[in-house]
């Protein structure tokens, strides 16, 4: 943890990301060298956007987080806008993937995505024949530069 980022842990995460405002989630490991890169490159990050929460979830220390979150590559980042989960990608990105991704999160109508998202809910509701599998995630809900993103490390 550092000035400008913040550790999340199991009694903590699910206030956060639930809180209006950007979070950014970086999923990491000591072990991890990809982490260990990207680990510069997210507190600068921080340092820039001190408006953005940037949080850090210790995948060795929390891993039943981890695991409850689904994360089988490190590092992770995941980002969350006024409580939707807009990216969750692993990949250390470079810096400005990074940026361009926050800049994406930032211009995003939320309005536009939570009513993209309740129409979504509403039409795979039981019942109505719909399976979900055919139907497309919001556009503005994936704004990830991941063509960017360098490989990750995988933990197993």
């Amino acid at each position: 943890m550092s000035d400008h980022t913040t550790d999340l842990n199991k009694e903590t995460f699910e206030a956060a990301i639930k809180k209006d405002g950007i979070l950014l989630i970086d999923f990491w490991a000591d072990w991890c060298m990809p982490c260990r890169a990207f680990a510069p490159v997210y507190e600068r990050a921080a340092e820039k956007h001190s408006d953005i929460v940037f949080t850090k979830v210790n995948t060795q220390v929390e891993q039943e987080l981890a695991g409850a979150f689904g994360i089988n590559s490190i590092p992770t980042l995941a980002v969350f806008r006024d409580g939707v989960l807009l990216y969750a990608e692993p990949g250390a990105l470079p810096p400005q993937a990074l940026e361009k991704l926050i800049e994406t999160v930032r211009a995003l109508d939320m309005n536009d995505v939570k009513k993209q998202i309740a129409e979504l809910e509403a039409k795979n509701k039981p019942g109505n024949g719909a399976t979900g599998a055919e139907t497309p995630a919001p556009a503005a809900a994936a704004p990830a530069p991941a063509a960017e993103a360098k490989p990750s490390e995988s933990k197993s």
